[in-house]
């Protein structure tokens, strides 16, 4: 599977909120899901190694 990176969702949420799309739209839904990958996306390239140290990692 090809994922999206940082950047790319980053955009996509951007282009998204400048849409000014209806919230009961097949696109409102595509936003809900892009805005939580990009915050997955966030919150794992942010994420530093030591973090998992003795098992305490999200992952």
């Amino acid at each position: 599977m090809n994922d999206f990176t940082l950047e790319e969702l980053t955009a996509l949420v951007n282009v998204f909120e400048r849409a000014q799309i209806a919230d009961d739209a097949v696109e409102a839904d595509l936003f809900k899901r892009i805005t939580a990958a990009h915050a997955e996306r966030q919150e794992l390239e942010s994420m530093d190694f030591d973090d998992c140290l003795g098992g305490a990692c999200k992952l």
